[in-house]
C-alpha cells in the first residue's frame, strides 16, 4: 500500500470517528424517552404515569407559546413487562431495562432524556451499562433507592434516596431536642414483604458496610415471631426504640393487640414518605395504635390529592407527579438550552446532566430542590444537613427567615470561606511549592487489599506496594525533590506512580501494577507464551522497543538515570505492553550489584546513562534466547560470572546466525549508543518488517490474536486431558471404595439415603490359626501374608455380583443382593464365590512359611438387612441387622476349610434352578440364637471346584496344639537353607533342648505323622 493508499485510509478513519462523536443536537429534535414497569400492580406503573406525562407536555406546550419558543416536547413510551417471571414487579426487571436502553442506541432512537426506570434492580443496570455504552443521557428517575445508584454519573433522583435516609437518622440521632432523650441503641423491623421504596430503606440502615449500622448499634428483626419475644422479653431486650418503613395499617398489624407495643416506655419510628402522608396532616388526634409511634414523612407542600387506589380512574402518587415534574424540567432545561447563543449550541453534543442539577422549581409536589448527588466529599455533608431540615420540617418549625433564605445564606457564606481559604492557601503555596511543601501521604484507608475488598474489583485501581527502606515518611528536601519528580512522570512505557502511605510504621511507595508479571516470569513461561506461535522475531523486537522507548523518556526528564535495570523490574500489563518500573528512588534504594550491572559500577559504584545501555543489552539476549541473565555455555555459576565480568572483559555468548539486530554487551562505555539511537533503530526494524510481508498492523494484531487461541485450544484440550485422567483415577478409587450406586447419589447428591433390604446373603471367613501365625511372623509378613491371601479373593469377587463390604484383621466380609437387587441370585453368587474362595485356599502357600498348612472357615447367611454410608471423614458403606451377626455366628461355629452355611440360605438356593451339593451337618447352638439346623455346602452338579480335604476333628484339634512347633521349625530350615541370612542368636540356638529329640524325628519328613491321616492324591492340597 502506498503512501497516498495510507492518507486516503486515516481520512476514513477520522471521519468515521467523527461521525460517531458529533450527536445530533437535543434543540432540533427534542424527544424524552420513558423506560418503565408496565403492569396493573405497581403505582409506578406505565399505565398510570403516561397520562401525567402527557398532561406535562402539554403545560410546557402552553408555556413555550406564551414565551416564544418553537419547540415542543415528545415522549416515546418503551413499557416492559415481567409477567412471564415467577416473581414478577422490581426482582424481575434486572435486565429489562437494559434491553430497551440497548435498542434505542442501536436503532438511533435514543432523546434528549431519560425518564425512569424506577426499579432500583433495573437502574442499577443501566448506570452500570453505561460506562461500557459511553452513555452521555441524563436519567431522571422517580425511585432508584438503592445504595447501589449513589454517585452515578447520569443519573438523577426526584424522590428521596435510601442513603439520604440513613443519613437523617445519623444527624436525628445526634440531634439534642426536648422530646427526643440520647439514643445508644436501636432495633430495626425488615418485614417479609415490602413495597420498593421500604425494601431499600429499611436496606440502608440493615446492610453492615452502610454508614448507619457503622455509627449505630442495631440490631435488625426478619421475622414477627423475633419482633414479639423483644418485646415480651424486657430483660433481655436491649433498646426500647424500633425502626420500620411501612404504613400505619402495617403498626397495627405488627402489634396486632399486644400489650407491650402500647407500652409508653416503646417507641416506634415509623418511615411512611408516600403513603399515607395526607392523613398526618389533615388529623387532629392520632390514632389508638399510634400514640407511641414517630413518623418520618414528607412536608405537606403537595398540589394533589393522593389516591392510591390503582383501579381508580383519579389515582394519583408521588411517583406520577414525579414524573410529571420531570417533563417540565426537561422543558425548562431546553428553554434555557435555547437562549443561549448559537456558537454554544453548535459546540453542544449532548444534553449535560449538569443542567437538572443544584436547581429548584415549582411543581406539582410542590417546591422541589435537585441537588448534585455524584460529587460526595465536603458537599455530602452539606446536603445531609439541608436533608435532616427538610424531612423533620412537621417536627421542627423555624421561626424568623424562610427556608430558601437560609440555604441561600448558608451558601453564600460556603462560598466565601472557600474563597478565602483557597486565596490564603494559594499564597502560602506559590512559591517553590514543589520543593518546599510538605509531603502528604495517601490515606491507609483509600488502600485495601485485594482479597479482602468488598468493592467492585471493576471500580478499582489496583496498585503494588514497595517498601521504601530506612525511612520513617519525614522525608527530607532531596527526597521531596525526587518525590515530586516521580509524580511528575506519565509516560505509556513507565509504570504510574501515585504517592506513599504508611502501614504499621512502614512508608511504602504505591506504583501502577503489571497485571501479567515480570518480563522475566514471561520470559520463562514457555507454556503459556510457546517460542513457536507467541514469542516470534516481531514480539521480541516489539518488547526491546518499548523498554528502548521508555528509558529514552526517562533519560531525557529529570530523573535522567535509572541505575537498576533488569528484565526483573520490567512488568507486562494485560495488553502485553512493557513497562519500566524501580526507577527515581536512587534516595532510597542502593544501586544493585548483579549481572545486569555494567562493569565500570561493579567496579566503583556509581550509575550512569551508559551503564543503563549495558543493562539493556543483557536483556536483550534474555529476550532474544530465552535463557537464564548473562547466559554462556563455558559458565553457569552467578558468582563465578560476577567476579569474572568485574576481572577482565567477560562476555554472555550470542548466536550471530539466529540474532543479526543487535550487538553484544559492549563494555568499552564509548561505544554504546545511547536510548534514542537505540528506539530509532529498533523503530526501523519494525517498520521494515511490516513493508517485507506487506501487512497492515491490523492484519498483524489479527493474525496474532489467532496463533493466540490456536495455542490457547491446545494448551485447553491438554490441560482437559489431565482433568479427564485424573477425574477418571479418582472415581476408579471411589468406586473402589463404596458401590457405583452410591458413589453416583454422593457427587449428584451429597447425601445416601439408607435403605433396607428384605433379602441379602453375606459372607464371614476368617484364617484358623491366625494369632499363633502372627506371633512367630514379623509385621511386615503379616502385611504380605494378608495382601497375598485377599488379593486372590479380591480378584474372584470380580467375577461374581458381590459387594466387598470390608476387611478387619483376618476376617474378610462380602454381600449379595444389595446395593442393587438381584432377586434369588444373591445366594447362588455368594454360595459359587465360597466355592472358589475354598478351592484357591487349597493351592495358596505362605511365602515366609513355606510347608505350614492355612485353613480357613467360612459362614454364609441369607435374611433383611439395612444399609448406608456411616461417616463424613473416611465414610464407609456398612450392613445393620440380625442378619449380619449370624452370619458371623455361622464363621465362627464352623469347621475349617468347610463352607458352614444355615437354612434360609438352603431355601434360597432350592428355589433357584442350581444344583448345589450340600450335606446336613445338624443342629448347631448359636449364640444369643439357640440351635438352628445348618449345612456344609461341599459343591454344585456338573462343577470340579478341587476343593481341599477338610481336616478331620482330631486333627485339627492336634494341628492347634503343635502349629508353634512346626512354625520354629520351619523357620530353623530356613536359616539353616539360606547362605545370605546370619546365623541364628544365641537365645534362637538353645531354645527348648528338653524337645530336640522329638522335633528331629518330625523334621525328616515335612510334615507330622497325623496329618497324613486324611490326605489325598494331591498332599499340597490336603492341608493348604
Amino acid at each position: 500500500m502506498g503512501q497516498s493508499g495510507w492518507w486516503m485510509c486515516l481520512c476514513a478513519l477520522g471521519i468515521f470517528a467523527a461521525s460517531c462523536r458529533c450527536i445530533k443536537p437535543c434543540p432540533n429534535g427534542i424527544t424524552m424517552n420513558v423506560i418503565l414497569l408496565q403492569d396493573e400492580e405497581s403505582p409506578w406503573s406505565l399505565n398510570f404515569v403516561q397520562g401525567e406525562i402527557l398532561k406535562a407536555i402539554d403545560t410546557d406546550a402552553a408555556i413555550n407559546v406564551a414565551q416564544g419558543v418553537n419547540f415542543n416536547l415528545t415522549a416515546k413510551y418503551g413499557g416492559f413487562s415481567t409477567t412471564p417471571y415467577q416473581h414478577k414487579g422490581c426482582p424481575s426487571s434486572t435486565c429489562e431495562g437494559v434491553d430497551e436502553l440497548k435498542s434505542l442506541m442501536e436503532t438511533g432512537n435514543l432523546g434528549c432524556a431519560v425518564l425512569g426506570p424506577t426499579c432500583t434492580y433495573a437502574s442499577f443496570q443501566i448506570v452500570d451499562a453505561e460506562q461500557g455504552l459511553k452513555l452521555r443521557t441524563p436519567i431522571l428517575s422517580a425511585g432508584s433507592f438503592g445504595l447501589s445508584c449513589d454517585y452515578t454519573l447520569n443519573l438523577q433522583r426526584l424522590l428521596p434516596p435510601a442513603r439520604k435516609i440513613s443519613d437523617f437518622f445519623i444527624h436525628f440521632w445526634k440531634d439534642d431536642n426536648k422530646f427526643k432523650p440520647d439514643w445508644k441503641t436501636a432495633y430495626v423491623y425488615k418485614k417479609q414483604t415490602n413495597t420498593e421504596d421500604c425494601f431499600w430503606y429499611i436496606n440502608a440502615l440493615d446492610v453492615d458496610p452502610g454508614n448507619f449500622s457503622q455509627i449505630i448499634t442495631r440490631r435488625v428483626l426478619r421475622k414477627p415471631e423475633e419482633l414479639r419475644n423483644v418485646l415480651k422479653s424486657h430483660k433481655n431486650r436491649t433498646s426500647n426504640l424500633f425502626i420500620m418503613c411501612g404504613s400505619p395499617m402495617d403498626v397495627l398489624e405488627m402489634k396486632n393487640g399486644s400489650v407491650e407495643a402500647d407500652s409508653s416506655d416503646i417507641l416506634f419510628v415509623l418511615i411512611d414518605l408516600y403513603k399515607s402522608v395526607d392523613k398526618y396532616y389533615t388529623n387532629t388526634t392520632s390514632l389508638p395504635f399510634m400514640q407511641n409511634v414517630l413518623v418520618v414523612t414528607m412536608p405537606n407542600t403537595r398540589k394533589y390529592n393522593i389516591s392510591t387506589d390503582l383501579r381508580d380512574n383519579n389515582t394519583m402518587n408521588d411517583y406520577m407527579a414525579a414524573y410529571h415534574d420531570a417533563v417540565m424540567l426537561v422543558g425548562r432545561v431546553m428553554r434555557d438550552i435555547i437562549n443561549k447563543s448559537q456558537l454554544e449550541i453548535e459546540q453542544m453534543e449532548f444534553v449535560n446532566v449538569h443542567y437538572f442539577r443544584n436547581t429548584s422549581f415549582d411543581g406539582k409536589g410542590g417546591g422541589e430542590e435537585l441537588l448534585n448527588t455524584h460529587t460526595h466529599t465536603h458537599t455530602c455533608t452539606k446536603l445531609t444537613e439541608k436533608l435532616f431540615i427538610y424531612f423533620v420540617h412537621f417536627v421542627f418549625s423555624p421561626s424568623g427567615l424562610a427556608v430558601t433564605d437560609i440555604i441561600v445564606s448558608v451558601l453564600g457564606v460556603t462560598v466565601v470561606v472557600v474563597a478565602t481559604i483557597a486565596f490564603i492557601f494559594y499564597r502560602q503555596n506559590r512559591r517553590g511549592r514543589l520543593l518546599r511543601k510538605r509531603w502528604s501521604h495517601i490515606a491507609c484507608d483509600l488502600i485495601t487489599l485485594l482479597e479482602n475488598s468488598e468493592l467492585n474489583v471493576i471500580s478499582l485501581q489496583i496498585v503494588i506496594l514497595k517498601e521504601l527502606k530506612h525511612s520513617d515518611g519525614n522525608f527530607s528536601e532531596t527526597q521531596r525533590i525526587e518525590l515530586n519528580a516521580l509524580l511528575h512522570i506519565d509516560y505509556y512505557n513507565l509504570t504510574k506512580f501515585y504517592g506513599t502511605v504508611k502501614f504499621d510504621q512502614r512508608v511504602f511507595g504505591v506504583f501502577e501494577y503489571g497485571e501479567r508479571g515480570s518480563l522475566r516470569y514471561v520470559l520463562n513461561d514457555k507454556i503459556s507464551y510457546p517460542e513457536e506461535t507467541f514469542m516470534d522475531w516481531e514480539f521480541k523486537i516489539s518488547v526491546m522497543y518499548d523498554i528502548a522507548k521508555g528509558m529514552s523518556y526517562l533519560h531525557a526528564s529529570d530523573i535522567q538515570v535509572h541505575g537498576r535495570l533488569k528484565s526483573t523490574n520490567c512488568v507486562v500489563d494485560n495488553r502485553m505492553v512493557v513497562k519500566i518500573t524501580d526507577f527515581g528512588c536512587n534516595t532510597f534504594l542502593s544501586p544493585d550489584r548483579d549481572l545486569w550491572t555494567a562493569p565500570e559500577h561493579l567496579r566503583k559504584q556509581g550509575t550512569s546513562q551508559k551503564g543503563d545501555v549495558y543493562s539493556f543489552a543483557i536483556i536483550a539476549q534474555e529476550i532474544v534466547l530465552r535463557k537464564c541473565t548473562f547466559y554462556t555455555e563455558r559458565c553457569s555459576d552467578q558468582a563465578e560470572k560476577l567476579s569474572r565480568v568485574i576481572k577482565s572483559y567477560f562476555r554472555p555468548d550470542l548466536n550471530f546466525e539466529t540474532w543479526g539486530l543487535h550487538r553484544t554487551p559492549c563494555v568499552i562505555r564509548k561505544k554504546r549508543p545511547d536510548f534514542k539511537k537505540v528506539e530509532n533503530f529498533l523503530g526501523k526494524i519494525i517498520s521494515k518488517i511490516h513493508n517485507q510481508e506487506n501487512e497492515s498492523y491490523m492484519d498483524n494484531m489479527i493474525r496474532r490474536l489467532q496463533m493466540y487461541s490456536r495455542n490457547l485450544e491446545h494448551l485447553v484440550e491438554e490441560r482437559t486431558a489431565l482433568y479427564k485422567a485424573e477425574r477418571d483415577r479418582a472415581d476408579r478409587l471411589n468406586f473402589m471404595l463404596l458401590p457405583g450406586p452410591v458413589v453416583k447419589s454422593l457427587k449428584e447428591t451429597g447425601v445416601v439415603e439408607p435403605e433396607l433390604y428384605e433379602e441379602v446373603t453375606i459372607y464371614f471367613s476368617d484364617i484358623v490359626g491366625f494369632t499363633t501365625l502372627c506371633q512367630y511372623s514379623t509385621p511386615m509378613e503379616v502385611v504380605d501374608m494378608l495382601n497375598d491371601i485377599y488379593g486372590g479373593f479380591d480378584s474372584i469377587v470380580d467375577h461374581h455380583d458381590v459387594y466387598k463390604v470390608e476387611t478387619i484383621g483376618d476376617a474378610y466380609m462380602v454381600a449379595s443382593g444389595l446395593p442393587k437387587r438381584n432377586g434369588n441370585r444373591h445366594a447362588v453368587d455368594i454360595c459359587r464365590m465360597a466355592l472358589d474362595i475354598l478351592a484357591f485356599m487349597g493351592t495358596f502357600q505362605l511365602r515366609h512359611l513355606p510347608g505350614i498348612p492355612l485353613w480357613i472357615r467360612i459362614g454364609v447367611h441369607s435374611g433383611p438387612c439395612a444399609a448406608g454410608v456411616v461417616g463424613i471423614k473416611m465414610p464407609r458403606y456398612c450392613l445393620f441387622g440380625d442378619t449380619v451377626n449370624i452370619a458371623s455366628r455361622m464363621e465362627s461355629t464352623g469347621h475349617p476349610l468347610r463352607i458352614h452355611v444355615s437354612q434360609p440360605t438352603i431355601d434360597i438356593l432350592q428355589r433357584t434352578d442350581c444344583g448345589f451339593e450340600y450335606e446336613i451337618r445338624g443342629e448347631t447352638s448359636l449364640k444369643d440364637k439357640g440351635t438352628e439346623t445348618t449345612y456344609w455346602l461341599t459343591g454344585e452338579v456338573g462343577e470340579d471346584y478341587n476343593l481341599p480335604t477338610p481336616p478331620t476333628t482330631e486333627n485339627f484339634h492336634r494341628l492347634q496344639q503343635d502349629l508353634a512347633n512346626m512354625i520354629l521349625s520351619c523357620l530353623e530350615r530356613r536359616c539353616r537353607g539360606s547362605v545370605r541370612r546370619k546365623k541364628l542368636i544365641p537365645c534362637q540356638k538353645t531354645q527348648d533342648e528338653d524337645k530336640d529329640q522329638e522335633s528331629e524325628v518330625e523334621s525328616e519328613s515335612d510334615h507330622p505323622e497325623y496329618l497324613h491321616l486324611a490326605t489325598v492324591d494331591n498332599t499340597l492340597s490336603t492341608f493348604l
